[in-house]
């Protein structure tokens, strides 16, 4: 069960993920979280900053989907200026979303990334189809719901339990 939560990478920020690399292993489409990956989870709009990131990965030729946990409204507004798909409601880490992304996209598991700052969720569910998982830090902890306040006390004792056992 805890080798499902352990991602094949871990970085601080979206911007330090070698695109490049990536691309020259295979990957063609990347799925990402919204809140606390791409931007602080009360952050309306992308950064000028991301928006150039975004503009870098399909210039490279990637295909990236959205799927998010939150509701429509949240990720509609943040997703459609920027003419990404999205997929909101997601009951990550079921299976569901994921898939459809993967079929939105035109890839498969082995040519497709998850990218996301929560283990219970975006890790788990992603390691579960076989695609290859990175995890980012936070952006910003303090804004976090109920939810996902839980999910980072259940992160901190799988973590310590791994790093007991490896």
């Amino acid at each position: 069960m805890f080798k499902k939560l352990v991602p094949k990478q871990f970085v601080q920020t979206i911007y330090d993920i070698n695109l490049e690399e990536l691309w020259q292993s295979g990957i063609r489409g990347i799925i990402t979280d919204l809140d606390n990956t791409l931007v602080g989870a009360k952050v309306a709009d992308a950064t000028p900053e991301l928006v150039n990131w975004l503009g870098h990965v399909k210039q490279l030729g990637f295909k990236v989907v959205i799927v998010s946990n939150n509701q429509e409204t949240r990720v509609s507004t943040f997703a459609l200026p920027l003419s990404i798909p999205f997929i909101y409601a997601a009951r990550k880490p079921t299976n569901t979303a994921f898939r459809k992304a993967l079929a939105l996209m035109d890839t498969t598991a082995e040519q497709t990334v998850v990218i996301g700052d929560q283990m219970l969720t975006d890790v788990l569910g992603g390691n579960r189809l076989g695609l290859y998982t990175i995890l980012v830090a936070p952006i910003s902890i303090h804004d976090e719901g109920f939810f996902t306040r839980i999910n980072r006390r259940i992160e901190k004792l799988a973590n310590n339990y791994i790093s007991k056992n490896k």
